[in-house]
């Protein structure tokens, strides 16, 4: 089932919202991680993280630390008219590890990119330790001329992917 995360994809309690990762299970660590970063809390998404996390999408280089990955974050999704959206298609749990199919749309001002991404995350006592993404180099080159084209072509950019 596709489900687009305008709101996190399982029911949070207030405690819950107000002490990232706290008494959640692996899976609702994830979606929680995911939603923050949708909404553009950098910061407090970032306090899911492990201090020691790793961070790794596949191919490119291993970004160590929760300071590292904060500063990453915020010189990417903390600009202004940047944004992030995420399309959760699957996520399952296997003890501490979650795995997500999912499509991912980076914001850049008129620029969308949006590709697809499977993701792994280990969570422990609530925290992401090791949060490691797959995804297709091409797809990602081919979403980013689509992406620069409909700046020009606006018709021509992605549309979301159908929750139907």
């Amino acid at each position: 089932m596709l489900a687009a995360m305008p709101e996190p994809a399982s029911d949070l309690t207030e405690e819950q919202i107000d002490q990232p990762g706290a008494g959640l299970t692996p899976t609702l660590v994830v979606e929680r991680f995911l939603e923050l970063l949708r909404s553009g809390d950098v910061d407090g998404a970032v306090e899911i993280l492990a201090v020691d996390v790793e961070y790794k999408n596949v191919g490119l280089p291993t970004v160590r630390g929760r300071e590292r990955t904060r500063r990453l974050f915020r010189a990417t999704l903390g600009r202004p008219g940047a944004g992030f959206e995420v399309y959760l298609h699957t996520i399952s749990a296997d003890g501490s590890s979650v795995l997500t199919e999912r499509t991912d749309v980076m914001k850049f001002g008129r620029l969308r990119i949006q590709f697809w991404v499977c993701g792994r995350f280990d969570v422990n006592d609530g925290q992401i330790v090791l949060w490691r993404d797959y995804f297709d180099q091409m797809n990602f080159w081919v979403a980013t001329a689509r992406g620069l084209l409909g700046t020009i072509f606006p018709a021509v950019q992605a549309k979301p992917p159908s929750t139907v």
